[in-house]
């Protein structure tokens, strides 16, 4: 797979902890049956256990948590805390309040002192996902932290000091962001010492039976049920381009699970996008675009022109406004927003605003 990278390891390869030829338990848990991410997983498994800094790239829903989660227990920190922070559903205000914790008073709201995530994580793992929307303030401080491995909450002149690992995530490549002025090159650097871009769902699909007969039982477990999925239901499934790689694949299932009769999946049991009126997923990408929110051109296709195309029909359907339209993409505010003035739109032109306001 050309977007499947493991960078800054080859001290790691020549080490003779990991072989080609056994699956690593790493790779099993991730159920894949792609021969390059198993290998990848496997040196991954190996890195694991070395306290250094993971950079991860991929799509939403490609399993960039579930990866890090794997990280952190096949580490030497696994008896410890693994925190999620999602940075993108902050507020950027109260990101530093998050990450770092304030004293009482600090600001308005500070009614009581609270420790920060770094603080709370220990010496276990905290994994920062989209990470692409710190500002620069808040990169620098971040830098701080995993170059020396200290900071002061907000408020304070403490400064207290970090044990726990660092998980790095972002939906976006970083590097145009450091080339475009939006993303510090220093922190990027420190970053991407260990860099692992996972593939979309839509580039490993032999991974998709597995992932179904997981996500099946994992939806029934517990229940006296034994689901079967009809062959032109499964057909539709393994054939599926998956805009919203795994987690759009699990949510599927688990709706069809709760719809079906008999105990057996069809194809009007799988949610609408995904069926289009009872076609499948090739004469969907074969079809001239209609202002289906999941249309795709059948050749040529440019995912970043596709993007675009998904996002500007969000934005039509809800007259710009730009919390609604990121609730129907799945993103938060500030990745839409972000991605909007990216494709050329300011704040301004959008009308767009935050949680709660109307355009």
């Amino acid at each position: 797979l050309s977007s499947t990278r493991l960078n800054g390891t080859d001290d790691l390869r020549n080490r003779n902890e990991v072989t080609d030829s056994a699956p690593g338990q790493m790779a099993e848990k991730f159920r894949t049956r792609t021969p390059e991410l198993r290998t990848m997983l496997k040196r991954l498994e190996v890195a694991a256990r070395h306290n250094v800094t993971i950079l991860l790239i991929g799509e939403t829903g490609a399993g960039k948590t579930h990866l890090a989660s794997l990280i952190h227990e096949h580490s030497t920190r696994s008896n410890e805390p693994f925190l999620h922070v999602a940075c993108g559903a902050l507020p950027g205000e109260l990101i530093e309040s998050e990450l770092f914790g304030h004293v009482k008073g600090a600001f308005t709201s500070a009614h009581a002192d609270k420790d920060g995530k770094f603080l709370v994580a220990g010496s276990g793992t905290i994994l920062l996902d989209e990470i692409d929307v710190l500002t620069p303030d808040q990169q620098v401080k971040l830098l701080r932290v995993i170059e020396k491995g200290e900071f002061e909450p907000v408020g304070s002149n403490k400064t207290l000091h970090v044990k726990a690992r660092i998980i790095a995530a972002s939906n976006l490549q970083l590097q145009p962001l450091v080339e475009s002025g939006r993303f510090r090159p220093d922190l990027y650097y420190r970053l991407n010492v260990l860099s692992i871009e996972l593939p979309a769902l839509r580039e490993r699909v032999t991974d998709i039976p597995v992932l179904m007969e997981y996500f099946v039982k994992k939806h029934t477990r517990g229940a006296s049920r034994k689901i079967t999925i009809e062959p032109s239901a499964r057909k539709l499934l393994e054939n599926y381009n998956y805009p919203g790689n795994v987690r759009q694949l699990e949510s599927a299932l688990e709706r069809a699970i709760l719809l079906c009769e008999n105990d057996v999946v069809t194809v009007d049991d799988l949610p609408p996008e995904m069926t289009n009126g009872g076609r499948s997923a090739t004469a969907m990408a074969a079809a001239p675009a209609s202002g289906d929110l999941f249309a795709l051109p059948a050749e040529g296709i440019n995912f970043e022109d596709i993007e675009r195309s998904l996002i500007m029909q969000a934005m039509e359907r809800t007259d710009n406004n730009i919390t609604k339209s990121a609730k129907l993409l799945g993103l938060t505010f500030r990745t839409l927003q972000y991605r909007l003035e990216k494709f050329g739109f300011k704040k301004d032109e959008t009308g767009g605003t935050e949680e709660g306001e109307e355009s």
